[in-house]
């Protein structure tokens, strides 16, 4: 298993320009996005389009799982585990590039059958590292956390390609359910990067800015 070891700040800005060259990021000023919170902001990423870009999806991939062996250490994890159903894919994708065994964890249980929450065979004792694709404030990741611990396996870490930035007190909330967050870019860094390669109209940025600064206060001006 040979993988790069760029600096962060350079992952952070490569990851961030992939995304804008596959139009998995939308900025809409005019027509703000609905959130599923019910709330609305100017910005709206789609992680899933990564699947279908075989050199982009294979080299953030590459990324993520330096990223994690870099901050977590080389023999960390016992278990890949993808949350349902946008973290299978890259889950699979990183359980390859680790040589670990994968599964992944239902939203909640499939109702019928063994009403299992885990598919594929994770075990008592085992380290779990739960893979999605972005988190926003963290809610969701303690939902497959607890599933995983309930099985008897552990799991500290939760790897993800997009992290949002913006609420503060995400990390801490993750933290206070003992689980660190690794990711490769924020919404600052795609700002960024959309201005440096003039990927929007400075209009458009701005005002995108001015919601990264303080989406609670730009939603409630915009309700």
């Amino acid at each position: 298993m040979t993988l790069p070891f760029p600096p962060r700040e350079e992952i952070a800005r490569l990851t961030a320009r992939m995304l804008l060259e596959i139009k998995a990021v939308h900025f809409n000023t005019a027509e703000p996005f609905t959130y599923s919170s019910g709330l609305k902001g100017p910005t709206y990423i789609d992680c899933r389009k990564l699947i279908s870009y075989p050199r982009i999806r294979s080299t953030l991939m590459d990324f993520l799982t330096a990223t994690v062996l870099r901050d977590a250490g080389f023999d960390a994890f016992d278990n890949i585990a993808g949350g349902e159903t946008a973290g299978i894919p890259f889950a699979a994708l990183v359980a390859e590039r680790m040589e670990l065994p994968m599964t992944y964890v239902r939203k909640k249980p499939k109702g019928y059958g063994r009403n299992a929450r885990i598919e594929g065979t994770m075990t008592e004792g085992q380290r779990v590292l739960l893979v999605e694709d972005l988190t926003t404030d963290g809610g969701s990741k303690l939902s497959f956390v607890d599933a995983i611990r309930e099985t008897g396996a552990t799991c500290a870490h939760t790897a993800v390609i997009f992290y949002y930035g913006i609420f503060p007190d995400t990390t801490q909330r993750l933290a206070d359910h003992g689980v660190q967050l690794h990711h490769l870019c924020t919404w600052w860094d795609v700002l960024a990067e959309a201005k440096a390669q003039n990927f929007y109209d400075a209009a458009t940025l701005a005002e995108v800015e001015s919601f990264l600064s303080d989406p609670r206060a730009w939603q409630a001006a915009h309700p």
